[in-house]
């Protein structure tokens, strides 16, 4: 996040012609944002280290159940689509076969739900905040922001004891390629697109990562990320209600 914040800063610094006076409230808001952008990684990746990356980012696919439920609440609507409690009912029985065949992985499940969770609440926000702001400047406030949060964590909890700081040449290169590239490009291009999107479509979109995350992860590192049957069973529930979503919903609004 660091890395994130000091490359969108140097971004906005050279290349965004017109600069963004944001007051004290916003700022402070944004920065509010990143910590819970903070709390999504830090669920997330706490999911891979109890379980696998499979579970993990089968998890994100209920971020599409959270927004059904929290996007009509943060946006002050009235009402709840139908559409969107049916497919979110679906979503919930591919989680519950998943839980039924892969209880050694509870712990992980849960965390990456939380993930999940977290992820869907700065989606909505960051929906509402794209409005009125570049979406480098809601970037660069938000991985501070995260970065912030992160530190006073490791601080109060001494976890930076836990770790060897000792960063070689090559882990600084990937380092500055998983901030820059993976981070600051491609969250500043996913707060852009909701300029045109809703916070419920892009998180349908991201909802691709299990489907191409869960092939990479078995031939990167093989039958550690192999998991039973059942699992697949309800994976394959969850991502299947997810694709067929923008159809039925379509075939709804129609009638």
């Amino acid at each position: 996040m660091l890395i994130a914040s000091i490359s969108l800063m140097i971004y906005e610094h050279f290349w965004v012609k017109t600069e963004t006076k944001l007051n004290l409230k916003r700022q402070l808001k944004l920065l509010g944002i990143g910590g819970i952008v903070a709390l999504h990684w830090f669920f997330f990746y706490h999911s891979i280290k109890t379980s696998t990356i499979s579970v993990a980012l089968v998890c994100l696919s209920s971020s599409a159940l959270f927004t059904s439920f929290l996007s009509p609440i943060f946006n002050k609507k009235k009402h709840i689509s139908i559409v969107d409690l049916l497919i979110g009912t679906v979503i919930i029985l591919g989680i519950i076969l998943i839980f039924s065949f892969e209880s050694r992985y509870t712990e992980g499940i849960i965390y990456g739900l939380f993930a999940s969770l977290f992820a869907t609440v700065f989606t909505i926000l960051n929906e509402i905040e794209v409005k009125g702001l570049k979406a480098s400047t809601i970037g660069k406030y938000e991985m501070i922001g995260g970065f912030v949060c992160i530190s006073l964590y490791m601080l109060l909890t001494k976890a930076q004891n836990n770790y060897q700081l000792s960063i070689s040449s090559t882990d600084l290169i990937y380092l500055l390629v998983l901030g820059t590239v993976c981070t600051a490009l491609a969250y500043v291009m996913g707060v852009a697109v909701m300029k045109e999107l809703s916070a419920y479509t892009v998180v349908l979109t991201t909802n691709l990562e299990p489907v191409y995350g869960i092939i990479l992860a078995v031939i990167i590192f093989g039958k550690r990320e192999l998991m039973t049957a059942g699992f697949y069973q309800g994976a394959a529930i969850i991502l299947v209600s997810v694709f067929v979503y923008p159809f039925v919903k379509h075939y709804f609004n129609r009638k």
